[in-house]
């Protein structure tokens, strides 16, 4: 089967800082790829794999531990016979080297993992993958055990097999093969990211901040208290270099038990405790990462869970405030915080970091809330505590802009240094803070009715299963993200004032940046997407609950009907896009919500004398009354009152009385 041929591509096609033109891996001469031939190799130009390996890790290409598996070893059902991973393997360099080649290694390994449990289920049941046509049995089975989000990617991929099957030598269903497979896939119904309820979002956030808080008055301390534990270990070991080998001797720490007769010439600086206290941080390990039921029972290690725990908690609050997606914010360096001044709105955060989603861009920008400022402080602190140790590692964790989120690799962790350098491999928002059991009160995670309610409001989707009255709200990264862009479109869901004012910050800036668009801004594309497509979401659903009875038009049910013609309960796609196409629009107001596509010259929102007909005697035909906001009006009418008892005669008290007269005709209309 070998050949060279013109309908490949021949050369590597994963943009990475080591695939170079002059790189071993760069250029493939022969087809299939020979058993020596490399797959990666480091920034020292030292191969990491080869084809022949039953592994080949792509560290080099993500920096973060990643790795295609072939299966030759291990137990059924993920085990490869030799011959189906030969085929796997052949396929994989085709995506590496041949006309389909992936760009990056994330959409590399995304390919493998789709079609290596095809593979699998063919040795599972002793069918060579590219005689697969002749098992139609076999076939049913591969399709009814599809993952349902990835049905549609394995068809696409086995297409592209079969239309390439004379440069790959092989293919593995032909057309036929395919509709059986396609009839037999299941369907997959996408359902929306959840929207965090408003009193679960505030709460999270704000056991954040106050983590954050907490770290940023004790900086300094905990500071000194790292750098005199790393020295007591240098001290005790010799140097820090050799305090940070696995092979160290446990019998020379300067913690824990005294010293006995065969390793008295080490130091002893007694218990870790009584080392925090001195430092003045002993009550705040305790009360974020003490163990449950004992009182200042704890070690060095203590220490470094508690910093675990902050940049953990910094990468949340950041992604609460920045609409990042986790694979994103873990790429942010210490130099990622920007800071502009705009002559007209005053100071602007941005972050920048690298995607990988759409594109490998190292340099996107997303707009953030200040608040984010103190998260980046106490992560910064942080990693340049582990950098001490990191950096005798490799030199890409060391450096003048390390990451944000640094691995642990204190010396009394033993924590392995092969992958010390490379980027930290995500988890979930709850397996990374659930492990802290003093983080989060779980009853305040308890989902309510009113919680319920206002989340199937914005995602109707909701699983029923999943997220009922009485369980545990499973707080997820992208929920962060899907939250952050619905309460940035000021939905008047979130009510809460302290709520607000979290937001206000955040809202300006994503209003600024994606709502009226800098263009001289190179700006994340998909967040972009993301906010537009929410701020039409947003005003269709809103414009939806309109047909509620709360809300009524001073002119009649007749009037109200006219200006909700458009809306069809059943269809909130074509809400969308009578929202995109400017067919409907709505926007809240003191009063309720302006019908008016149009923009309006006499407020709404700062005034209501022309919204209630104040000043004309007539209410605006484009307004619709809410009942639910009766208790703001109250509060508008007792300052409006208080202004006017004070006021001279002149255009101030002739504007306070048209508002007194619109609050009299909101509130008639309800009697």
């Amino acid at each position: 089967m070998t050949q060279n041929s013109s309908d490949m591509l021949l050369t590597l096609a994963i943009e990475s800082p080591n695939s170079t033109n002059t790189a071993l891996n760069h250029r493939l001469d022969a087809w299939p790829p020979p058993e020596e031939m490399p797959i990666t190799i480091d920034s020292q130009g030292n191969v990491v794999s080869r084809y022949r390996d039953p592994v080949w890790r792509l560290d080099p290409w993500t920096e973060k531990p990643t790795c295609l598996n072939f299966g030759l070893k291990g137990s059924r059902p993920s085990r490869i016979s030799p011959e189906n991973a030969e085929l796997l393997k052949l396929l994989t360099a085709w995506w590496i080297w041949g006309p389909c080649a992936a760009r990056n290694a994330l959409t590399l390994r995304a390919r493998f993992s789709t079609l290596r449990p095809l593979f699998a289920m063919c040795s599972e049941n002793g069918v060579l993958a590219s005689e697969l046509d002749r098992f139609p049995l076999v076939i049913d089975l591969i399709g009814h055990s599809a993952t349902p989000s990835r049905a549609a990617d394995l068809l696409t991929l086995l297409h592209q097999i079969h239309d390439r099957r004379e440069t790959l030598g092989f293919a593995i269903l032909d057309k036929s093969g395919l509709k059986r497979l396609a009839s037999s896939l299941p369907s997959h119904e996408e359902r929306q990211t959840p929207y965090i309820p408003p009193r679960i979002w505030k709460y999270q956030v704000l056991r954040l901040r106050e983590c954050i808080e907490d770290y940023l008055i004790h900086k300094r301390k905990i500071e000194q208290c790292y750098k005199f534990c790393l020295d007591a270990y240098a001290k005790n070991y010799g140097s820090l270099e050799l305090a940070l080998t696995q092979d160290a001797d446990s019998c020379v720490a300067p913690f824990g038990q005294p010293p006995s007769a065969s390793n008295a010439e080490r130091t002893y600086f007694g218990a870790f405790v009584k080392t925090a206290e001195r430092f003045g941080i002993a009550e705040l390990l305790e009360k974020w990462v003490g163990r449950e039921g004992t009182a200042r029972k704890m070690d060095v290690t203590t220490l470094t869970s508690y910093l675990l725990l902050v940049s953990r908690a910094g990468l949340a609050y950041i992604l609460n405030f920045s609409l990042m997606r986790i694979s994103e914010a873990l790429s942010l360096r210490t130099d990622c915080l920007i800071i502009e001044n705009d002559s007209v709105y005053g100071k602007l955060y941005l972050l920048k970091g690298q995607t990988t989603k759409t594109k490998n861009d190292s340099d996107d920008r997303w707009p953030t809330s200040p608040l984010v400022q103190s998260a980046v402080e106490a992560m910064t602190s942080i990693a340049n505590l582990r950098i001490l140790c990191n950096s005798a590692g490799s030199d890409k964790c060391s450096g003048e802009h390390p990451y944000l989120i640094q691995r642990c690799a204190e010396p009394w962790i033993g924590q392995p240094r092969n992958l010390i350098h490379l980027q930290v491999t995500r988890q979930t928002y709850m397996v990374e803070l659930g492990r802290f059991s003093k983080f989060f009160d779980m009853e305040e995670l308890r989902i309510t009715p009113d919680d319920l309610k206002l989340a199937r409001l914005v995602t109707p989707t909701l699983s029923q299963e999943k997220y009922a009255v009485g369980k545990i709200w499973p707080l997820a990264y992208h929920q962060l993200r899907r939250t952050g862009a619905v309460n940035m479109q000021a939905s008047g869901l979130v009510s809460e004032s302290s709520l607000q004012y979290l937001l206000k910050h955040a809202t300006r800036a994503m209003t600024l940046y994606y709502g009226r668009g800098h263009g001289n801004l190179k700006l994340n594309e998909a967040t972009r997407q993301l906010y537009v497509k929410t701020m039409y979401e947003t005003i269709a659903r809103e414009f939806e609950t309109l047909l509620e009875e709360r809300f009524v038009s001073p002119h009649g049910d007749k009037r109200k009907a006219e200006m909700l013609n458009p809306i069809s309960l059943k269809d909130i796609k074509r809400l969308d896009t009578l929202a995109k196409t400017g067919k409907i629009g709505c926007r809240s107001i003191l009063l309720g919500y302006c019908m008016n596509r149009e923009p309006c010259p006499f407020g709404g929102v700062d005034s209501i004398a022309h919204c209630g007909g104040g000043d004309t005697g007539r209410a605006c035909p484009d307004i619709l009354y809410d009942r639910a906001k009766i208790h703001l009006v109250a509060k508008l009418e007792t300052v409006v009152n208080d202004r006017l008892a004070m006021a001279n005669e002149g255009p101030l008290a002739e504007s306070l009385k048209a508002q007194q007269a619109a609050i009299r005709n909101y509130k008639n209309a309800f009697v």
